[in-house]
């Protein structure tokens, strides 16, 4: 099969709290939660996947907007792929929302862009700044720094108040099981905890956060850890050091979710960084 996967990541020093990773990939279909706000672009190849109960289409030029705790699963890929994914810190996104004056629990509207459409410009333009190397020799500071905070805004641009109904009760507490989640994701918490940090008795708490989310919170946890763990191995961490930074007991447990969910072992997708 030669060389599935190659990832390449990079922490540009010039923009603290951005990251931008380069894939290239099989036709492996891709199982992840969220951990950042991102912006990806697709150069090669074609796929189907769902997030937040919809399915979507990517092809060359299609940029695609996920919120922090999304659940992405891919359902078809054609073929081998290229794409490139750039992500904001949490605090970096809640810095902006507050500058422009937009509340924390404004939700994503737009979730996909064609790259010629005006609005997709800021994305494309810190993509470019990017290639299989890291940031091209011609970006300076200023370039990189300017690229970034254009594109940030308008990140936070794509996001808003629902036009729908307001937000149901059982909503809010799933917003708030889900950022308790987040934060207890090295030592774990108990559903009765999580029920009562949610307001919600752990019955109904359990029907809304799969109605919501996709998946119950166990689940949920768990692959927020294993996205954790991606994150931690492509800046050159090793597979052992990792299972209890995420909140496993042993690299065992690691190696079983990880391979049921990414398709490789830690040590695996470990070596596919370079």
């Amino acid at each position: 099969m030669g060389s599935p996967l190659s990832i390449r990541a990079f922490f540009p020093p010039e923009v603290p709290g951005l990251r931008v990773v380069r894939y290239r990939t099989d036709g492996r279909l891709w199982r992840a939660v969220k951990e950042r706000y991102s912006v990806m672009m697709t150069y090669a190849g074609r796929a189907e996947w769902t997030c937040d109960g919809e399915v979507r289409y990517s092809t060359p030029g299609t940029l695609d907007i996920k919120q922090r705790g999304d659940v992405y699963r891919d359902l078809r890929r054609d073929g081998p792929a290229c794409f490139q994914v750039f992500a904001f810190d949490e605090a970096l996104v809640a810095e902006a929302r507050e500058r422009m004056r937009l509340p924390a629990s404004s939700r994503l509207l737009h979730a996909q862009l064609a790259r010629e459409l005006p609005a997709a410009a800021p994305f494309v333009r810190l993509h470019a700044l990017f290639t299989d190397e890291g940031p091209r020799p011609s970006s300076s500071a200023l370039m990189l720094q300017t690229a970034a905070i254009e594109a940030l805004s308008a990140l936070v641009g794509c996001f808003g108040a629902s036009p729908s109904a307001p937000m149901r009760h059982s909503s809010r507490s799933v917003r708030r099981a889900f950022e308790v989640l987040h934060a207890s994701l090295e030592e774990g918490i108990s559903l009765d905890a999580l029920a009562g940090h949610a307001g919600l008795d752990k019955f109904h708490l359990c029907r809304a956060f799969r109605e919501e989310v996709g998946m119950p919170p166990y689940a949920y946890l768990t692959h927020l850890r294993v996205s954790r763990a991606m994150g931690l191995l492509t800046q050159g961490r090793s597979p052992s050091s990792v299972a209890p930074q995420v909140g496993f007991y042993d690299q065992s447990q690691l190696n079983r979710h990880f391979k049921r969910i990414v398709g490789l072992t830690p040590g695996q997708f470990a070596r596919s960084v370079q």
